[in-house]
């Protein structure tokens, strides 16, 4: 099965993602203090089925695709390498906007918050590239079935994303009120997670191809 090697790297990687700035923490912050806590954790819920799509999708098979394909999934992972670098870039650049500086967005009812949710994490380039690139970094198929292993790897990556995204949603108002009244702090947040994302960028751009045994 999984070693516990395996499952401390997807758990710092998945807690490296979730708290650098990006599509879903943006909707989930600027909604909880748009609209309260509770829009914010029904959003939460539409992130997490997306998390499942992903997941289903891993363990489905997809990843022998790529493996199977080498050349495709050497384009999919330096072009992600390229796109952590881009938001490393946003977050470090002289003007760039934290994440807890929300944009105002109009009241939902609870329905369109789910689609939104749903919707916002499917899109998000950051979490394509956690699940097609680097979850299968961590597959070693000398430890049994890879679609169990990825199973195992995605579900500690889909707690680890929901229970800090939902510590988001409760605190984004007084967190942004907090940095808001501290500039120093927000900038120093903003190059914390810039390093973050430039370090997943050279760790993915160096990986290795997914693994092919079932």
């Amino acid at each position: 099965m999984v070693s516990i090697n395996a499952l401390v790297g997807i758990g710092l990687v998945a807690l490296g993602l979730v708290l650098t700035p990006g599509p879903n923490m943006i909707y989930l912050v600027s909604r909880s203090i748009t609209q309260g806590r509770r829009a914010g954790l029904i959003s939460l819920m539409g992130v997490a089925a997306g998390f499942i799509v992903y997941l289903t999708a891993v363990t489905a098979g997809i990843v022998t695709v790529f493996a199977l394909v080498p050349a495709v999934y050497t384009v999919i992972r330096l072009a992600g390498a390229a796109y952590l670098l881009w938001l490393a870039w946003q977050a470090v650049r002289p003007g760039g906007v934290s994440a807890f500086a929300p944009k105002e967005l109009p009241v939902d009812p609870p329905r369109k918050l789910f689609t939104m949710g749903l919707i916002t994490n499917l899109l998000n380039p950051k979490i394509a590239i956690l699940y097609v690139s680097l979850l299968p970094q961590f597959v070693d198929p000398a430890r049994g079935q890879v679609a169990l292993q990825s199973l195992v790897l995605g579900l500690t990556q889909i707690c680890i994303a929901l229970t800090v995204n939902a510590l988001i949603v409760l605190t984004a108002g007084t967190v942004a009120a907090f940095l808001a009244r501290r500039p120093r702090w927000l900038s120093a947040q903003r190059y914390v997670m810039g390093t973050v994302l430039a370090g997943l960028a050279l760790h993915l751009a160096a990986g290795k191809p997914p693994a092919t045994a079932l």
